[in-house]
């Protein structure tokens, strides 16, 4: 009995630590966008996600079924497509990268965004994005 109860308690111990971290969630989702891979985009993808414009406030997409049709969309559109990320500052559960993305819809015009994802539980719940002027 106490050899279970220690062994359980390991378990508990390393399924605590295997746990991703916000910015691991994020980098991955990074990674799976540069790799144009739906389904590892869409692992890290919470079911209620929401994108929001930052200047507007406005939700411009809403849960991971829009999430999955538009990139699936972008990422049949974009063989090039590539995201760097210049910086990356982590806070609490929110990552804010400042990325540089090219070949976006077979476009050679870099985009550059700010993204302030925000995670619970190994997911994106909520991508703020905040666009040039």
């Amino acid at each position: 009995m106490k050899c279970i109860l220690i062994f359980s308690l390991i378990l508990t111990t390393f399924s605590i630590s295997a746990q991703m971290t916000p910015e691991q969630v994020v980098q991955k989702q990074l990674e799976t966008y540069n790799n144009r891979d739906i389904e590892g985009f869409m692992s890290v993808i919470d079911d209620h996600v929401k994108m929001v414009d930052f200047t507007s406030g406005k939700v411009t997409l809403e849960g991971s079924d829009a999430c999955r049709k538009v990139y699936t969309s972008l990422f049949e559109a974009s063989p090039e497509l590539h995201s760097k990320i210049l910086t990356r500052t982590v806070f609490d559960n929110k990552v804010i990268d400042h990325e540089y993305i090219t070949g976006r819809k077979g476009s050679e015009i870099p985009i550059e965004l700010v993204l302030i994802y925000e995670v619970d539980q190994e997911k994106i719940t909520k991508m703020t994005v905040l666009r040039k002027q």
